[in-house]
């Protein structure tokens, strides 16, 4: 498999607190890799360095070939990379469907002058967005409440749409920060079939942070664990089970065969 993902020598300080620690970390196509450890571990800021929110203090990311290091979110969201967030942030007041459209904008094939003087290439462009917006709530089953306000849909559904908006932009690799937060096992459950899933269909490279050890143990093929900062260990989720820095720093507490 192809390097689609690299990070060599990051390190992310504020205020000399270092939050990361030359960090390096690789991902290939098509693989589905877990991030977790301790709260304050460092891995929400990893996804921060990566999607553009931080520029690091040393060290660089290399994404397709190409050093996005300092590139803004939105110029690393067009080259491919999307997230979700710890914390729900859905429109609130939108609809199901225009919290993706407004997500998909980044791929309207039309310019800014030809929606100000309304040219027909700019209404056909339109068009096309809407059909791909609905046939993308269709392929993870959300079409059934496209005009429903996105707020009124159950927790997993909220969920669920938070990452269709992130698929909305075309990624490349989709990085997922605590999908499962808050969820009952069953919807946990779901969750994994549906994040396997939707690697396969739409020909995604998954990066997750999860605090829940069943999701993590059950879809990825390799987990980094972070602690303080700095990589505690790298490896199949066996390797990690078995890793005794790691039952020390983070596993010891949690019963992995639940």
């Amino acid at each position: 498999m192809a390097e689609l993902l690299r990070t060599e020598h990051l390190s992310m300080e504020f205020g000399g607190l270092r939050a990361v620690s030359d960090l390096a970390i690789t991902i290939s196509e098509g693989e589905i890799i877990g991030l977790i450890g301790p709260n304050g571990a460092g891995k929400t800021t990893v996804f921060n360095v990566i999607t553009g929110v931080y520029r690091p203090t040393t060290g660089k990311v290399v994404f397709a070939g190409d050093d996005i290091t300092g590139w803004r979110p939105d110029q690393i969201t067009e080259r491919g990379i999307a997230r979700t967030f710890q914390n729900i942030r859905l429109f609130e007041t939108m609809s199901v469907l225009e919290n993706v459209m407004i997500a998909k904008h980044v791929r309207l094939k039309a310019t800014l002058s030809e929606a100000i003087l309304g040219l027909p290439r700019y209404g056909k462009a339109r068009q096309q967005h809407y059909q791909e917006c609905l046939e993308l709530l269709e392929k993870v089953q959300l079409d059934d409440v496209a005009f429903e306000q996105a707020t009124s849909l159950p927790y997993g559904k909220q969920r669920r749409l938070e990452i269709a908006r992130a698929l909305a932009t075309e990624p490349q690799l989709l990085l997922l920060d605590e999908p499962a937060a808050g969820m009952n096992p069953q919807e946990s459950l779901e969750l994994m079939e549906f994040v396997k899933r939707i690697r396969q269909e739409f020909d995604l490279t998954v990066f997750m942070i999860e605090h829940h050890m069943e999701v993590v143990m059950g879809v990825c093929q390799r987990i980094y664990v972070l602690d303080y900062g700095v990589t505690l260990a790298e490896g199949n989720p066996e390797e990690i089970q078995n890793n005794e820095k790691v039952i020390e720093a983070y596993l010891g507490a949690v019963d992995i065969d639940a």
